[in-house]
């Protein structure tokens, strides 16, 4: 009598008993773009993530390009003494990404540029030419209002410090067309 109650009370007895009316087993189903779940689901992510939890995709190869693209058309700059221009991204380091959270699509990125620039200089009746490279350190999505420049001249000996002095301050000129690209460059990040 102890065994049977054993048995009615066991799960394992309980499943092993099933009833015809009991559902049946599900069978898997491969998606394709022909079923009728894709009519229903979300325009953002993808056809697996119908309920549109997280997922992340790395567009950073796309990013690095574009940005060197931007950039690369930034041209030239006129200044009191002298112009300049940048002529090559030398560094163009980061990551950039696309993530769809709760069917919400966000951006973001991070990255750190090096831009090479030359110009000529005239000073004391003399024209120099100058090269050098803007450096932007790691800026991210949303943060170009407090973008920074640091100008970095080559080494020469010809030029005097005041000239110098001068040439930096010039080259920093620089930093609202950059970041008037880079605002560019978000844009097109959110429209992605």
């Amino acid at each position: 009598m102890e065994e049977e109650k054993k048995k009615e009370g066991s799960y394992r007895y309980w499943v092993r008993e099933a009833t015809s009316d009991a559902a049946p087993p599900p069978q898997p189903q491969k998606l394709t773009n022909n079923n009728d779940v894709a009519s229903n689901a979300p325009a953002l992510g993808s056809l697996w993530n119908q309920a549109g939890t997280w997922e992340e995709k790395n567009i950073t190869k796309w990013a690095t390009d574009r940005l060197k693209e931007l950039l690369g058309t930034v041209g030239s700059l006129q200044f009191s003494s002298g112009k300049a221009e940048i002529i090559d991204v030398n560094r163009c380091v980061g990551d950039a990404f696309l993530v769809t959270v709760r069917n919400k699509k966000r951006v973001g990125y991070t990255y750190e540029l090096s831009l090479k620039v030359q110009g000529e200089w005239s000073f004391e009746e003399n024209t120099k030419k100058v090269k050098g490279s803007l450096d932007i350190p790691e800026f991210s999505f949303g943060e170009l209002d407090d973008l920074e420049v640091n100008v970095k001249l080559s080494e020469d000996k010809e030029l005097s410090q005041q000239l110098k002095q001068q040439v930096r301050l010039d080259m920093k000129q620089f930093l609202e067309p950059i970041r008037l690209k880079l605002g560019q460059f978000e844009q097109e990040l959110k429209d992605r």
